[in-house]
């Protein structure tokens, strides 16, 4: 029997068993730790391999199912075609139909209006949606009274006729959305609101595609919580949502149906993909309990908006480069909808230019990368079904902790939420001060050039801190934002200094090191390629009137070399040292008291600096 090209090919390259894999990774370790080098320790609450393979698949409960199946893991539809949408701002409802209608024609196929005038009345809405073909066109509404807007907008959905095909949700959410910004559930408006939640789902029960309910769980990611916080709170809510319908009366499968998911999707681009993944899977074993009578009450909408706390305002274009890295973890993921977010919607009302960019990311994936006709493309990879895997896992986790403390109101109301958001919050704070976390633009290779702009206002880059029991977005980029706009307003422009001295190869290092250190604070830098004396090189620095000047050597060269600086500058300058020499003790000693390098916290270094320069 002849042997085929394929199964030739496969005789000269044997499988290798992991011992082998594992046996030449020790050795080109060269004694260092594996974990520490290797392993990745999430900020989720678990650890990621530095490979993966078939054998990491056994025990994975989920593998085998198709997109449309319980638990919904690949998918709630055997097809990726999810509708690209654009929010408006309603102040003025004929300008916001205006804009609706130039948007329908530039590629968006889902309106989200956020009312913001008050006494909106039916009138207002006949106005607002002239025009749209509604059936043909998904819309939400959110915003000022969405309950009281609900009425209007089924009233006349009704008495046109379409409510049955309308494809309409809207953002009504006292548990997230509301104890986030009141911290508290007041109980005669809260069981009002539920009551008006019930009638509207009853009123709505015959027409499949309203949705009354969003859980706004983007609010989780905004505020700092990690990836597996923001799933497990949105499916406590979720559960508490049921649980309060189905206690009212109103049936699991109609009150699952009339739940949407708003999720955000930050960069950390595998991650977000095993998130919406590990959702689905959850959020269906969750319906599940309350014994639906078809499954499909059990899929999960979910609606996701590319994040908030990632973006930064100095060298704003970069986040149109966040914004394309989320979008494509969202679609991958194989969610409802999407919302890209202007690259400017952090200073400023965002510009036509800003949102046209946003919605384009959007077609070109579609249009132009086909991610629209491939259903969970990511399915089957080693690494995305651990990953899964591992979110599901750690989710659950808290979500029956969340469950042992009454549920998700209970655990809100505790203080317990806040809680666990403010550490999260705080140890992302501390890797970006630090430098463990990079955002581009803000902690790490700045635009040296880049002076803000008038646009952005101290108000834009200034953190406010969450009052009572209440959740505040923030991004986190703030506080080295806040420094740099402080700079940049000083009225001074205060230099630091490269003296690069000693081995060429270790002084042109640590001088860019040190151009990006120093340059997240605004402070303007001169970079020089290399001195070839000391002298040379302190003489420069004193003709550039520089207030910093950071020596950048070999640690070798800096007992001999940093004295003789010091001296030469005689305090005409704060000198600092590029690194973490052996010799620190015995140059503190001589009153060189300043050194940076990767362990440094960059935030409180460039506070103390500008401090000591008196901006």
């Amino acid at each position: 029997m002849a042997i085929s090209k394929r199964e030739k090919l496969f005789t000269e390259f044997p499988p290798v068993p992991t011992e082998k894999w594992e046996e030449v990774i020790t050795a080109d370790l060269k004694g260092a730790d594996y974990e520490r080098k290797l392993v990745w320790r999430t900020g989720e609450g678990f650890n990621v391999r530095p490979y993966y393979r078939a054998e990491n698949l056994e025990g994975i409960r989920f593998l085998g199912s198709q997109a449309g199946e319980f638990p919904f893991v690949r998918g709630t539809r055997t097809h990726n075609r999810w509708r690209v949408h654009q929010t408006i701002e309603v102040q003025f409802p004929k300008k916001a139909n205006a804009e609706a209608l130039q948007l329908l024609n530039s590629g968006v196929d889902s309106l989200g209006f956020c009312i913001t005038k008050e006494g909106f009345m039916a009138g207002d809405i006949d106005q607002l949606l002239a025009g749209i073909e509604i059936p043909a066109v998904e819309i939400t509404f959110c915003g000022m009274k969405t309950a009281n807007m609900a009425d209007l907008v089924i009233a006349k959905l009704e008495r046109e006729g379409i409510a049955a095909d309308a494809h309409v949700a809207f953002v009504i959410d006292p548990l997230v959305k509301g104890l986030s910004q009141k911290g508290d559930f007041c109980s005669p408006d809260g069981e009002k609101c539920f009551a008006k939640i019930a009638s509207l789902i009853e009123r709505t029960r015959e027409y499949k595609h309203i949705r009354i309910v969003t859980v706004s769980a983007g609010i989780f990611s905004n505020a700092g919580s990690t990836i597996v916080e923001e799933l497990a709170f949105a499916l406590s809510a979720g559960n508490d949502y049921l649980a309060r319908l189905t206690d009212a009366g109103i049936d699991a499968d109609t009150a699952a149906r009339k739940l949407r998911f708003s999720f955000s999707v930050t960069s950390n681009y595998f991650m977000e993909i095993a998130k919406f993944r590990a959702a689905r899977m959850l959020w269906a074993n969750i319906v599940k309990e309350y014994n639906p009578a078809k499954n499909c009450a059990c899929k999960m909408m979910i609606h996701a908006r590319t994040a908030d706390w990632n973006q930064t305002v100095y060298d704003p274009y970069v986040n149109m480069l966040r914004g394309t890295t989320e979008a494509m973890s969202a679609t991958i993921a194989g969610v409802h909808s999407l919302e890209v977010t202007p690259f400017d919607a952090a200073f400023e009302d965002p510009t036509e230019f800003s949102k046209r960019i946003a919605r384009n990311v959007e077609l070109l994936l579609k249009n132009e990368s086909h991610f629209d006709q491939v259903v969970d493309p990511a399915g089957g990879s080693y690494y995305i079904e651990n990953l899964t895997q591992s979110i599901a896992a750690e989710a659950w986790k808290l979500f029956l902790e969340l469950e042992e403390k009454g549920g998700y109101t209970a655990a809100y109301k505790a203080g317990f939420i806040k809680e666990r958001i403010a550490a999260s919050a705080a140890a992302k704070d501390k890797a970006i001060a630090t430098r463990r976390q990079t955002l581009l633009g803000a902690n790490q290779y700045p635009n040296f050039t880049e002076v803000a702009d008038k646009a952005i206002t101290a108000e834009a880059v200034t953190r406010k801190q969450a009052e009572g029991n209440t959740l505040a977005p923030y991004r986190g980029a703030m506080a080295f934002e806040e420094m740099r706009l402080h700079v940049d307003r000083s009225g001074r422009q205060p230099k630091a200094f490269m003296l690069t001295c000693g081995s060429l190869a270790m002084a042109r290092a640590r001088a860019q090191f040190s151009c990006n250190f120093f340059g997240c604070a605004g402070i303007r830098v001169q970079d020089n390629t290399f001195f070839k004396s000391v002298e040379e090189g302190a003489k420069a620095a004193l003709e550039s009137k520089a207030e910093i000047v950071v020596v950048c050597a070999a640690d070798d060269d800096y007992a001999e070399v940093a004295p003789k600086v010091k001296e030469l500058l005689g305090g005409k300058a704060i000198l600092v040292v590029a690194g973490a020499p052996a010799c620190m003790p015995e140059l503190e000693a001589q009153g060189i008291t300043n050194f940076i390098n990767v362990k440094s916290n960059v935030l409180e270094t460039l506070k103390f600096y500008l401090k000591e320069m008196g901006i």
